[in-house]
């Protein structure tokens, strides 16, 4: 069944993905959510309504979680339940810059058990099955052999790592910003940078389908206490991310563990 709601992933994503580009020609319609204000477009919109419409009517009894669409705490009690991020790195998106990706997932229980992550402007499909090892566009792929956080490649927020407050100061490290939180777990796990790193909190939408990549490829993916994530929950939601090479995850836990326990 993993094998076929990825296939269903990877359809709809593309399709998704390419409906966004065509929207965003024609003119972006934005707003700003009254909770965040983070931007919304009327592309996201479009796109959550097109991935609502193909896989629930082909997986009706599966629950759904949306960034998009209203929480209905039904999704609680199903087996199963879709992860949607339409567009994730909106600013990206329209701003006309690459680093935006259509992020879906299965949960099954409290795990992903498939995930597509799909970045239209270099058609990367980023996708994996639990147990199934990680792709892209079809080919394994694998974190790097990084030992050590200097000169690392870090992909974050570089006003985070040079903030006062951390207690031992990060060293020298090759740090680059994406917007997309999915797709620079995605990079981390193709090996193309070496850690990702928010100390923020971070939506199951987010992360579901990142996750689950960077872990087949054989990355640590979890919060700043070194837990794994746990999905549907009450409050969908994880404390912050972490996702690293196996050797570099230590160290970056060393690091931010006095950020304190889950909330």
């Amino acid at each position: 069944m993993n094998d076929e709601d990825l296939a269903l992933l990877i359809d709809a994503a593309r399709e998704a993905g390419a409906l966004a580009r065509d929207i965003r020609r024609q003119g972006l319609e934005i707003a700003y959510k009254p909770d965040d204000n983070t931007p919304v477009t009327n592309a996201d919109l479009a796109a959550d309504r097109l991935l609502t419409q193909r896989l629930r009517a082909a997986r009706p009894d599966y629950g759904w979680l949306s960034e998009e669409t209203a929480d209905d705490k039904d999704r609680l009690s199903r087996k199963r339940i879709f992860v949607v991020d339409p567009i994730d790195g909106t600013r990206a998106f329209l701003n006309n810059r690459p680093w935006w990706s259509i992020s879906l997932a299965v949960v099954e229980g409290d795990q992903s058990v498939a995930g597509v992550v799909f970045a239209p402007e270099f058609d990367e499909v980023y996708a994996a099955t639990v147990g199934g090892g990680a792709t892209l566009n079809g080919q394994p792929i694998a974190p790097s052999e990084m030992t050590e956080l200097e000169a690392c490649r870090m992909v974050g927020d570089p006003v985070v790592f040079n903030h006062w407050s951390w207690p031992t100061p990060w060293p020298a490290m090759q740090i680059e910003q994406r917007n997309s939180t999915a797709y620079r777990m995605c990079l981390v796990a193709a090996g193309l940078f070496d850690a990702a790193v928010a100390p923020v909190r971070k939506s199951d939408w987010d992360v579901a389908a990142g996750d689950l990549i960077a872990r087949e490829a054989g990355c640590f993916v979890g919060d700043h206490t070194g837990d794994g994530f746990r999905y549907n929950r009450v409050r969908p939601s994880q404390a912050s991310l972490i996702c690293a090479t196996p050797a570099l995850a230590p160290l970056i836990l060393e690091r931010v563990g006095h950020i304190g326990a889950r909330n």
